[in-house]
C-alpha cells in the first residue's frame, strides 16, 4: 500500500497528514525540529492502524465498547476538504464499511491549523442520523521527547485517574507526573491546560476543549518490546498525552454537532 499524504508548509513549520486514517504524522517547527513521534520505518499494512503521530480514535476509545480498538476511522481513507495558508481540513463520512459495524450516518471533519500559536487540531462531529448517537473519542497524540524519563508533566497533581496498567484501579496523582516505565492513566475531568517539561530547557503547553478527559500513555520497555511496528528502545522517545472523551460517552442528538480540540505550543 502506498501512503498518500497531504502537506502544509508555512513560516511556522510544516505538517504531513496521511490520507489513510486522516492521521497527522509529522509536525516540524521552523527550525526543522520534529515534535511528534512516528517510527522512522513506518509499518504500512492495509486494515491496520499506523503507529505514531496523532491517530483519531472514533467512535470508540480503546476497548471501551464492542467495536475494534480505537474505533473505525483510523484505518479508512479521509478526503482533503480544503486547504489554506495555515490550515488543512480533512473529512470522512459513514460508508458501507463503517455502517456494517456502527449503523449510523455521520460526518467527521478534522481541522489542523499551524500558526503563531503552534498546532491546533479540532474534530467536528455531525450526527446525520435520525436518532441520538453516543460515542467515545480521542486525539491520540504521540509527542516526541528527547528522553521520556527526564520529562515532567505538570498540571495533574491531586487528580484521580484510572490506572489501566494496574487492572483499572483508581488512584490519586501525587505531585507532577514522572515516567520511568509503563504508564496508562485516564484522568477524568482533567484540567484544560498542562505543561510537558522536556528536561532540556524546553517545554510544551498542551491545551484542550470539548474533550473532558486526558489520557497519559507510555508503553515502557516490556510492552514496547512486544510491538512489531516500532523499535523497542523508542518507548523513551515518546509520550502520549491525549485529549479524550473516554470515561463518560458523548451524546449528540439527531442532526446535532459536537467539537473537541487539542492545541500544542512549544514554550
Amino acid at each position: 500500500m502506498t501512503l498518500h499524504t497531504f502537506q502544509l508548509k508555512n513560516r511556522f513549520g510544516q505538517l504531513h497528514v496521511a490520507e489513510y486514517g486522516g492521521q497527522l504524522l509529522h509536525w516540524q517547527c521552523p527550525a526543522g525540529i520534529e515534535r511528534l513521534y512516528t517510527p522512522e520505518q513506518l509499518h504500512i499494512v492495509p486494515g491496520r492502524a499506523l503507529r505514531g503521530g496523532v491517530p483519531v480514535c472514533f467512535p470508540q476509545f480503546s476497548r471501551r465498547g464492542d467495536l475494534p480498538k480505537h474505533g473505525l476511522v483510523r484505518t479508512r481513507p479521509w478526503r482533503l476538504q480544503g486547504q489554506t495558508e495555515s490550515a488543512l481540513i480533512l473529512a470522512i463520512e459513514d460508508d458501507e464499511h463503517t455502517r456494517a459495524l456502527w449503523p449510523y450516518a455521520f460526518s467527521l471533519v478534522q481541522t489542523l491549523v499551524l500558526d503563531a500559536d503552534g498546532l491546533s487540531i479540532s474534530l467536528d462531529f455531525h450526527n446525520r442520523s435520525d436518532q441520538a448517537l453516543v460515542f467515545t473519542a480521542a486525539l491520540h497524540s504521540y509527542l516526541r521527547v528527547p528522553d521520556v524519563t527526564a520529562c515532567t508533566l505538570h498540571g495533574l497533581n491531586g487528580y484521580v485517574y484510572q490506572d489501566a496498567a494496574d487492572d483499572g484501579r483508581y488512584k490519586n496523582q501525587q505531585s507532577n507526573l514522572f515516567i520511568n516505565g509503563e504508564v496508562d492513566r485516564v484522568f477524568a475531568e482533567a484540567p484544560k491546560r498542562l505543561r510537558l517539561n522536556y528536561g532540556n530547557g524546553e517545554s510544551l503547553e498542551i491545551r484542550q476543549g470539548g474533550f473532558a478527559d486526558t489520557v497519559v500513555w507510555c508503553p515502557g520497555p516490556e510492552l514496547a518490546a512486544s510491538y512489531s511496528d516500532m523499535p523497542a528502545a523508542d518507548w523513551q522517545r515518546m509520550l502520549c498525552v491525549e485529549a479524550a472523551a473516554a470515561t463518560q460517552p458523548v451524546t449528540v442528538l439527531a442532526d446535532g454537532h459536537w467539537q473537541g480540540w487539542q492545541k500544542l505550543r512549544v514554550l
